[in-house]
């Protein structure tokens, strides 16, 4: 099998190589798919709690829906400057070198991603249990049976075809958005009913605490978990059909249609709660289905499992890429670059990103864990938006399909700065804890990936374990991508090959 890459008919039709199957629509699920998780029927408690009043509860959905907006913005000039799968972390390699880009994937290899899909699945398998205990929490075993169960066949989808995951994605997430749109609804309902008395700017601006500049950020932090996932499509740019066009496209269709769905979101719970109600309720969407929707309050509970059930797809396979892209530069053993020889999928990758998420499950207190990975998420992404300005500094002459103002990464890396100030103020123990999970990388960098002159014996047990992966999972090095270069070779030739990435 070490030499099956080269195998097949090159050029021909069996040509082994990741699929670009994924199109505009499946595009705007994979961003819409990913942001709307659990976060818009858990994270209205959290912004509330902070502000202290409705108005500025609601201002704050907006606003970061605005940075939201201003980050996808840059994301995309990067993802057709540099149109390679893996994101944040193809980025920060390409910019800043090997070591750096190999912390982000360590951080989010090892903790970030495995961590978020294990909260994913908990909340799924807590809300289908419930109707099961509706007067008690479901049993610890088993919500984490069944995540197990959801997380391994998803998996399991992801691995036989990459076609299926995609509808699953698009199934899924036009499911969440109806189950949203019926809130949204009653909630215009209740206004024409004239229950708006928590709306009107007397009421909506009536605070019971003022809050602080550091209340005002651990609120924008919350908002910001909730719309979490708007730079996933960057994962999977290889796979896009026509990315230079639909990866823009998708990402402005998406980020205003999540910002509209989330704050009508917010303005109809308001319909049916009071503040107080609101910060009582431990779920804040069945809360207002048992108020307004009478016998079919079921719809609610369901709804959130069918939105967590999508999101699990959506970062499992979005997850996946990044461990190929990964191990594709180097930075991650060669296992995980390769794809099966039949369904075209990463199949090591898969099964890596599921294997961490069981093992979190298992022996991780999990929602200890998501804060340090709020921390880190954030991190990165005003890294790899600070690479955007430093390669308009080294490369100005680069071709450029997209290219945003500067006041845009600009203004988002000030929003940036000041979260992270004050996170860092606010909760010194958890950002501490997320640096030093970053930091555990670097050793490891220096020893599995800078060290090239290993003794021979470490070389024949990692090829002898490449091996017998390969046999096991059916795997093999993709051939030559020339999709990419096809579309638009003069693009391509003006961006210099990246494969001494991991030797920076």
């Amino acid at each position: 099998m070490a030499g099956g890459e080269q195998r097949g008919a090159p050029g021909g039709p069996e040509r082994v190589a990741l699929k670009k199957e994924i199109g505009l629509v499946s595009a705007c699920a994979i961003i819409i798919g990913n942001i709307i998780g659990s976060g818009i029927f858990i994270s209205p408690k959290g912004v509330l709690e902070h502000t202290g009043s409705v108005g500025l509860a609601l201002i704050i959905w907006v606003l970061g829906g605005g940075v939201a907006a201003l980050g996808s913005l840059c994301y995309a000039e990067l993802g057709v400057t540099i149109p390679k799968s893996g994101g944040d972390y193809s980025y920060v390699t390409e910019i800043f070198g090997g070591l750096a880009g190999f912390l982000l994937l360590w951080s989010a290899v090892l903790i970030m991603y495995p961590t978020s899909l294990a909260v994913i699945a908990l909340t799924f398998s807590n809300y289908v249990l419930q109707p099961v205990f509706p007067n008690c929490i479901p049993p610890y075993n088993a919500s984490r049976i069944l995540s197990m169960v959801c997380l391994l066949l998803l998996t399991w989808v992801n691995s036989s075809s990459v076609r299926w995951a995609t509808r699953i994605q698009d199934i899924f997430t036009a499911g969440k958005l109806l189950a949203l749109a019926l809130i949204i609804i009653v909630g215009f309902v209740q206004i024409f009913k004239g229950n708006y008395e928590e709306l009107t700017p007397s009421n909506a601006f009536n605070f019971w605490m003022t809050p602080s500049v550091g209340h005002l950020a651990l609120a924008f932090l919350q908002g910001s978990f909730a719309f979490s996932g708007w730079n996933f499509l960057n994962y999977v740019t290889e796979e896009l059909v026509d990315p230079r066009r639909n990866l823009p496209r998708a990402i402005f269709i998406s980020i205003p249609l999540v910002t509209f769905v989330y704050t009508f979101t917010n303005i109809a719970y308001f319909t049916a709660m009071s503040p107080q109600e609101l910060l009582s309720s431990n779920a804040v969407a069945v809360t207002f289905g048992e108020k307004l929707l009478g016998y079919f309050s079921w719809v609610m509970p369901v709804s959130v499992a069918l939105s967590t059930f999508g999101g699990i797809n959506g970062y499992l396979f979005t997850s996946s890429r990044l461990c190929f892209s990964g191990a594709r530069e180097g930075h991650l053993p060669s296992l995980l670059a390769m794809i099966h020889v039949k369904h075209c999928t990463p199949i090591p990758a898969l099964l890596v990103c599921c294997l961490a998420t069981l093992i979190i499950m298992l022996v991780g207190d999990t929602y200890t864990l998501i804060n340090y990975v709020s921390f880190i998420n954030y991190l990165c992404y005003g890294v790899t938006i600070i690479g955007l300005i430093v390669l308009r500094w080294k490369k100005p002459k680069i071709f450029r399909p997209i290219k945003v103002n500067l006041l845009i990464p600009i203004t988002y890396l000030a929003f940036w700065a000041f979260l992270l100030i004050f996170s860092l103020y606010s909760e010194p123990v958890v950002c501490g804890v997320g640096l030093i999970i970053i930091l555990t990388g670097v050793p490891v960098f220096f020893l599995g990936v800078y060290w090239r002159n290993k003794p021979k014996c470490v070389n024949r047990l990692i090829e002898s374990m490449t091996c017998w992966g390969q046999k096991l999972c059916f795997v093999v090095y993709p051939q030559g991508a020339v999709a990419e270069e096809e579309e638009a070779p003069s693009a391509r030739a003006r961006w210099p090959a990246s494969e001494t990435a991991a030797r920076k």
